[in-house]
């Protein structure tokens, strides 16, 4: 399957969708027969003029239907439990709200809809050297009712995003030298920005493994604060993995303890799609040599990914 295939699985194309800030990549086009609504920054016009010149196709460029300026998804569309679907791709990790992205998502949709997520691997891409999101930063933020990412996200963000050998996102099998994007001065400047404007600066706000992303979701479910549950989950290929959620959703089935040792897997390897180690295998010892770990690693390749 492409990308584009892990997307749509879930997604009815008979069915009455939106998508949310696709650009110039959207993946279920109007023109493709989609019936669907876009949601963008920018109208049409302001995205042309904002890509013209960065060697992108400009006829991918789908009119915008609705021009989203921080209001709720619900009020923007004026319609509640309405939708089928709702597709996001590379989205999910600029929001100041996470949790409240979801919940704006799950609001439109009827019960059977579906969110389709692609989401950035953090180890290859610019966030590479950036610390996992954890959960305590997703509900601080939620309460905070965050609607622009705060000084120390930008701040930590502009210090720490890098290129490998000039590409801000790369394989798995890529090699070469990293570099800082910016400077120690631009993360001065920006993050006062934000204390003096309070500016929305378009930063990653999350970074996420595969499997630091699922157990966020599960753990965010049994918490109660979403109302979505996993319902089909790929791996990473290239610098993504894909996700789709749910009212419908049944969730992972491996346990917490089992969830954590896959991301202790990921962090420590860096391999591409570790499976759930099985029930009652113990987690790898932070002191594995590495033929200990090539060992492990051979064992956890058919990790129940579900």
């Amino acid at each position: 399957m492409n990308r584009k295939d892990k997307i749509l699985k879930h997604i009815d194309k008979d069915g009455h969708g939106i998508e949310i800030g696709p650009s110039h990549n959207p993946v279920a086009p109007k023109r493709g027969g989609y019936n669907v609504h876009v949601i963008d920054h920018m109208s049409r016009e302001e995205l042309v003029e904002k890509y013209t010149g960065h060697g992108v196709d400009l006829e991918q460029i789908e009119p915008v239907d609705f021009v989203w300026e921080n209001q709720s998804y619900a009020d923007l569309l004026a319609k509640t439990n309405h939708y089928d679907w709702v597709i996001a791709s590379h989205m999910i990790e600029h929001t100041p709200d996470l949790i409240g992205f979801l919940n704006d998502c799950t609001k439109v949709l009827n019960e059977r809809g579906v969110i389709s997520l692609a989401i950035p691997d953090k180890r290859y891409c610019f966030d590479h050297y950036r610390p996992i999101t954890g959960l305590a930063q997703l509900i601080d933020h939620h309460h905070q009712q965050s609607t622009i990412h705060t000084p120390g996200t930008v701040a930590e963000y502009m210090l720490n995003v890098v290129s490998l050998s000039g590409n801000i996102a790369w394989s798995p099998q890529a090699m070469g030298n990293f570099a800082f994007v910016h400077s120690c001065d631009d993360a001065q400047q920006s993050m006062q920005r934000v204390i003096d404007q309070q500016a929305y600066l378009d930063v990653h706000a999350w970074c996420f493994v595969p499997h630091s992303f699922r157990l966020l979701m599960h753990d965010l479910f049994e918490l109660g604060m979403i109302s979505v549950r996993e319902i089909d989950f790929y791996p990473t290929e290239g610098c993504e993995f894909f996700v789709t959620l749910g009212k419908q959703g049944t969730g992972v089935t491996a346990s917490r303890i089992e969830l954590l040792q896959a991301v202790d897997a990921e962090i420590k390897a860096g391999i591409e799609s570790p499976s759930l180690p099985p029930k009652g295998t113990l987690a790898v010892p932070q002191s594995t040599p590495a033929t200990s770990l090539k060992r492990l690693l051979r064992r956890v390749k058919h990790l129940v990914t579900s």
